[in-house]
């Protein structure tokens, strides 16, 4: 078990060693400077929660790395999910080029206080993600079953049953404007779209694969927002 948390370590920290750089290229490379100062606030906010979250996890549920590591279109077994996994990934790399075009072409749009308060926001979100994940060591990044599974209604998911997608949400609709960008606002309804399809579809799918989900469902009412859906 050490020897598997230890391959799950590694295998996690190269994934990031990789990951937080191309994402700093994505977020700067399109505005053509280094001085594109939103897009460095950003990319600290996202790679301070990233590693952040990682650093607890592997210590205290190594189970549930793993389990995140196997993400992406590919990893999906449900075709259909493949395909909203493949929409969410370009609709995210929107989300993070545009504004770097659009602070080269036409400079910032944004005041700076609205552009910090949307970073605390970006940062908000990956906190209730972390509750999540804390609260639901099944917390998948894929959509399935595991073994020994049961239907988590404690913690965030006593209010609504996607806290996950509730924190993402929160994340990706304030990244533009954290961004310094309106345009790239264009981006964030057709990304609300794909989370709530997203949801959708593995409630579906949940339900006829996971003991206690429609019971569940009945006693917590909202999906995403509490009091709202």
């Amino acid at each position: 078990m050490a020897e598997a948390g230890r391959d799950t370590a590694k295998r996690t920290w190269i994934r990031i060693a990789w990951g937080l750089p191309l994402a700093a290229v994505l977020l700067l490379a399109p505005a053509g400077t280094l001085w594109f100062w939103q897009g460095w606030v950003y990319w600290f906010v996202y790679s301070s929660s990233v590693v952040l979250i990682t650093g607890y996890f592997l210590k205290h549920d190594p189970e549930l790395v793993e389990r995140r590591l196997r993400a992406g279109p590919a990893a999906e077994k449900e075709r259909s999910q493949k395909v909203i996994q493949s929409i969410a990934n370009v609709l995210f790399i929107l989300e993070v080029v545009v504004p770097g075009w659009e602070y080269r072409v036409h400079g910032p749009d944004v005041p700076v206080g609205l552009a910090i308060a949307s970073d605390f926001l970006v940062a908000l979100g990956f906190w209730i993600v972390f509750l999540a994940f804390k609260e639901n060591s099944f917390a998948s990044a894929v959509i399935e079953v595991s073994q020994g599974q049961r239907v988590i209604s404690t913690g965030p998911y006593r209010m609504v049953r996607h806290p996950m997608y509730a924190g993402a949400l929160l994340m990706l609709g304030f990244t533009p404007l954290a961004l310094g960008s309106y345009r790239a606002m264009i981006v964030v309804p057709f990304t609300v779209l794909v989370i709530v399809w997203r949801l959708l579809d593995e409630e579906k799918y949940l339900v006829g694969q996971l003991a206690g989900y429609e019971e569940y469902q009945r006693a917590t009412r909202y999906r995403l927002i509490p009091y709202i859906w």
